[in-house]
């Protein structure tokens, strides 16, 4: 007997990669499935996210950093082609 293929399974989370405007990066943000898609995209990560940053601020003393760059883990980001010559 043939066996079926799984589905895939809906993932509760979805990881970001972040780059702040100092140069700092953190990798795999976790953010909630149920707030992304719709027209907004990928926008309301960037909240999600600016929240657990102020969270994070809030216990450690220190400010908050301003988001530079936010993209999904695991995503290429194609950078500029170098010029020889």
């Amino acid at each position: 007997m043939a066996r079926k293929k799984s589905k895939p399974l809906e993932a509760e989370f979805v990881m970001f990669d972040v780059v702040y405007e100092d140069g700092s990066r953190t990798s795999n943000r976790r953010v909630p499935t149920s707030l992304l898609g719709g027209l907004d995209g990928d926008e309301p990560a960037r909240e999600a996210i600016m929240e657990q940053d102020q969270i994070i601020a809030e216990k450690s003393g220190k400010p908050a950093l301003a988001i530079a760059l936010l993209s999904r883990s695991g995503k290429v980001v194609e950078k500029p082609a170098r010029k020889n010559g």
